[in-house]
């Protein structure tokens, strides 16, 4: 299934502390991982935090200030966010395709304000704060039941195949071949259930192979992987080695 490399992280060390642990198996068709992203002591600097594009979307809590809570998720291009030099954020990675919620409510940026909308977000975020990681996934699989019966997500077997089927997918004719679909219905479909174009989204999923397989696997050559990479990631597959330790 797909797996999502992690963001790349300006700080790294005994004071910053990131955790992912696998959700249940009755929820494994919906949700990547259950994460954290905490400091365990004031830095002596901000926090720089380098987010990717992945075409999933994450439930966010900050257990700092409960009622800031959000839905994130970035389309093509990396973002970095300045995180201060204290917080614990705890997060639900949904894959891509399962959040059929309202996509007016997806940020793609900072989260820094509180949640006005509907879901019980800030409900959840308060019954987090007091519990260990560990111990909170529950309440977290607890929410995402919540939005599975009110039609927030759901597994989506069209872009459940599109992930399990990646290496046998070259370009959007394969896309639309392996989903039996013309180009217009693909076109129709992925725009529904991702918010993403056929080729916007094979460009974000190709990328995030490449760093765990070989760039001419992906790619035509040295120079047309680069160039990609460097739209979607904002360095050269070498700066961000050196940047990020990846």
């Amino acid at each position: 299934m797909y797996s999502p490399t992690r963001d790349g992280f300006s700080v790294r060390g005994s004071a910053v502390r990131y955790t992912e642990l696998p959700p249940p198996n009755d929820l494994s068709q919906v949700i990547h991982c259950f994460w954290e992203l905490r400091t365990l002591a004031t830095l002596p600097e901000d926090f720089q935090y380098h987010a990717l594009p992945d075409a999933c979307v994450n439930l966010l809590f900050n257990l700092v200030d409960t009622q800031i809570a959000g839905i994130t998720a970035l389309h093509t291009e990396a973002t970095t966010l300045n995180l201060g030099t204290s917080f614990h954020y705890v997060g639900v990675q949904l894959y891509p395709g399962v959040w059929q919620g309202d996509r007016n409510e997806i940020l793609n940026r900072y989260v820094g304000t509180p949640y006005r909308g509907a879901l019980p977000l800030v409900q959840t975020s308060r019954r987090l704060v007091s519990l260990e990681f560990a111990d909170m996934t529950h309440v977290l699989s607890e929410h995402v039941w919540w939005c599975i019966t009110h039609g927030h997500v759901y597994a989506n077997p069209e872009t459940a195949c599109i992930l399990s089927n990646l290496d046998a997918i070259r370009s959007v004719a394969d896309m639309a071949a392996l989903l039996e679909l013309s180009p217009r219905q693909l076109q129709r479909t992925l725009k529904r259930l991702t918010g993403f174009a056929p080729h916007d989204l094979l460009k974000v999923l190709r990328v995030q192979q490449s760093f765990q397989k070989h760039y001419l696997d992906l790619y035509a050559d040295q120079a047309h992987f680069t160039h990609a990479f460097r739209r979607a990631i904002g360095y050269t597959p070498g700066q961000y080695r050196r940047r990020f330790g990846v």
